[in-house]
């Protein structure tokens, strides 16, 4: 059941990908006629870009922690469903999200007509509301992963010690926490170091610029390389320091195994009940309300949608099927390598996390701008960027079964002479159907949504979805931009869906 030709081939793809284009950049920024420093507005790009992603971590962290306390702990009608809900954030399109905050805090928002409050959506606080956002779902349920992971065991003591509140939150609760929670705080960080979708709309002028933002301005309005160059390498540089920060604090708790026993959360009643109640409904709110407005806003508009956006719709879901693939075909050899025992392999799996889209982009431009136009490159460059982003999250869905298969399987395929494509087709593809559908329908939403790499390359006859709702919204077509939001947030779903159930089903236990 060996497979290290296929992960060897994967590991050298990622590290031209990342490491490679990320050594492009800084060569061309050494070597050009700049290249010896860097501007006062880089620098407070830089300033910038490291503010907003620590507020956006400590703002997204402090406020899961009461969210996601409460799910933990108390038992509604529609708690499934709004705990399934804050399973998927990175199904919506980013830029959806960022139209869907605007329908609610903008000037002409639902909060401004019911309240008369007038919120800025733009500027620092604006790609703080949108960071939080977009990424309070993700750190909840983290969170919830820590509560869930406590063990059954250590419940019942407390309770049958009668331990209060306040000394289930100390002697359980707590250390918990001090384990999961720089993690889940520094993976928000991680993600909004790189963030541009957010800034290109509500970043509001040069003081809200981050390096993403101004990498691509470099490249696209200045044309000036060496200072993409350096960008890039800071860029680089700071995605790698983080996210070596979240594997080095990113602690395992000191619980123990239990007997995987479940059991009900204690749930104190009175005030702590009504406040639980407060949290939840005002993050249901938060979470929903924008979608909803959006909706509202957007529906009515499907019918008149300019013609050019179902063949940008087109390109986008075959960009997305085509990053799937290659996503896929990238992570299964890495995780069969990885589940052997191979360390590199999971090092490959997870490189293109310390890595960015338009790092990525730039140091591909630089690479084949002598030889062809970035015209003709804008899709091919945009798939394989974002099947290398979306490698790492297809690398750990899969590499847990790919583990237990080895486990199960691993010697009696070995007893067989099982190896190869007859051991892809009768027992590795069968046994991971279900993590490999799923995987395959979350990197088609991932890159059914994204903006950064086709905004760079991207010509009038090669627009993707979401740049074309880019440019509505930034041509004051509001309506028309909120229905093109609402047919790429369907698409994303429905790819997301098609793909995981019809995968899924080849599982010889279904």
């Amino acid at each position: 059941m060996t497979h290290r030709g296929p992960a060897r081939l994967a590991a050298t793809i990622l590290a031209v990908l990342t490491l490679g284009t990320a050594g492009i950049v800084l060569a061309r920024g050494l070597a050009g006629p700049e290249g010896g420093g860097v501007t006062a507005a880089d620098l407070a790009a830089i300033r910038f870009t490291v503010m907003q992603a620590g507020l956006s971590a400590l703002l997204s962290a402090v406020l899961a922690v009461p969210l996601a306390r409460a799910l933990a702990r108390r038992r509604f009608p529609g708690r499934a469903a709004l705990i399934a809900a804050l399973g998927a954030p990175f199904l919506v399109p980013t830029i959806t999200a960022v139209l869907a905050l605007i329908a609610v805090f903008g000037r002409s928002g639902w909060l401004a007509h019911l309240t008369g409050w007038e919120v800025s959506p733009y500027g620092l606080q604006g790609v703080l509301l949108a960071h939080v956002f977009l990424n309070l779902p993700l750190c909840t349920r983290m969170l919830l992963n820590g509560w869930a992971a406590i063990p059954a065991e250590r419940w019942r003591l407390a309770e049958s010690l009668g331990l209060p509140p306040g000394a289930l939150l100390r002697h359980l609760e707590a250390p918990m926490l001090r384990a999961t929670l720089p993690g889940a705080a520094l993976a928000v960080f991680s993600i909004c170091l790189s963030s541009f979708a957010v800034a290109l709309v509500l970043g509001g002028g040069p003081r809200a610029s981050t390096v993403e933002l101004s990498i691509y301005q470099a490249l696209r309005y200045d044309f000036d390389l060496a200072r993409a160059a350096r960008l890039s390498a800071v860029q680089f540089a700071l995605t790698t320091a983080a996210l070596a920060l979240t594997l080095r604090l990113t602690l395992p708790t000191a619980f123990g195994a239990g007997r995987g026993l479940v059991l009900a959360i204690p749930a104190p009643g009175g005030w702590r009940a009504a406040v639980d109640g407060v949290v939840i409904l005002a993050a249901a709110l938060f979470l929903l309300a924008p979608l909803a407005a959006l909706t509202a806003a957007g529906l009515p508009a499907v019918p008149d949608l300019p013609a050019q956006v179902w063949p940008a719709a087109v390109r986008s879901v075959l960009i997305a099927l085509g990053s799937a693939v290659l996503a896929l075909m990238l992570a299964l050899p890495l995780a069969l390598a990885a589940a052997r025992g191979a360390r590199w392999a999971e090092l490959s799996g997870t490189l293109p996390l310390a890595a960015s889209a338009l790092v990525m982009g730039t140091g591909l431009f630089l690479m084949l701008r002598p030889a062809l136009s970035p015209g003709v490159l804008a899709l091919p460059v945009t798939l394989l960027v974002n099947a290398s982003l979306a490698t790492p999250f297809a690398f750990r869905i899969l590499a847990p079964p790919a583990r237990i298969l080895q486990a199960d399987y691993g010697q009696l395929a070995a007893s067989l002479g099982l190896e190869g494509r007859a051991a892809l087709r009768l027992l590795i593809l069968p046994r991971l159907a279900r993590p490999l559908g799923f995987a395959a329908g979350l990197t088609a939403a991932l890159s059914m949504g994204d903006l950064s790499v086709i905004a760079l390359f991207a010509v009038d006859d090669a627009a993707t979805l979401p740049l074309l709702v880019s440019r509505l919204a930034g041509s004051y077509r509001s309506d028309a931009a909120a229905a093109a939001a609402l047919l790429l947030v369907a698409l994303a779903f429905a790819l997301y869906l098609i793909l995981d159930r019809s995968i899924a089903r080849h599982d010889p236990d279904t």
